[in-house]
């Protein structure tokens, strides 16, 4: 009992959904959550339980490599503004990470406001690319610390949480900024990505597998 609450009170916990016994490569998922909520995650957080999957499929589709599959835990429901709170969270994450695994390369796997965060920290030197699934792209978002680095943007054109066409904005911007990035439309599945959600689950797995093996 008492690990467990201390753990939910770690602001910069991570929780390791695979391990092999020496890491050569990292992949960290960050949940969607709330514009504002300065409140911890519930929790029963349903942002977090659907990014299991993509776990699971990641794991599969790196098993054998040395690949350590884990997901930040926000101290925040919310972005909250200025204080970016689930970027900040992301950055604790990689430095955790850091300490525990040494400089292997790392992919981001983020799915709404995670997807935000993944962007905002892709700057982080350990970092080779993202994956970001339906991600919440405002016009202001920077890209300009993205050269370098591959992102894939996955988006339903009737996603009615999160928009595609900031997201394809944020593609060529990103683009101009140096980055290799692709907008990649999905046929179904709106914000919760449910509708096909195989299709999700597979192609951020084969893409993250990817970016892993890229060198």
């Amino acid at each position: 009992m008492t690990r467990c609450r201390t753990r939910r009170a770690d602001p910069t916990a991570l929780l390791v959904r695979s391990e092999p016994a020496e890491p050569a490569a990292a992949v960290l998922l960050l949940h969607g959550g709330r514009a504002e909520g300065p409140e911890p995650p519930p929790a029963l957080n349903l942002p977090a339980l659907r990014m299991r999957p993509f776990a699971t499929a990641v794991t599969r589709a790196v098993r054998g490599r040395g690949v350590l599959v884990a997901e930040v835990r926000y101290r925040h429901r919310g972005w909250n503004g200025a204080r970016a709170d689930a970027a900040r969270d992301a950055e604790a994450a990689l430095a955790l990470l850091r300490e525990r695994t040494g400089p292997v390369p790392v992919v981001l796997l983020g799915h709404s406001m995670g997807g935000r965060a993944a962007l905002r920290v892709a700057g982080d030197p350990a970092v080779r690319g993202v994956v970001a699934l339906a991600p919440w792209c405002p016009a202001d978002e920077p890209v300009e610390h993205l050269g370098g680095r591959r992102l894939y943007l996955l988006h339903d054109e009737r996603d009615r949480v999160t928009s595609a066409r900031q997201s394809w904005e944020f593609v060529r911007r990103a683009r101009a900024a140096g980055a290799d990035a692709a907008g990649i439309p999905m046929p179904s599945g709106g914000h919760a990505m449910l509708r096909g959600a195989d299709l999700w689950h597979r192609r951020a797995a084969e893409l993250t597998a990817s970016l892993l093996a890229h060198g």
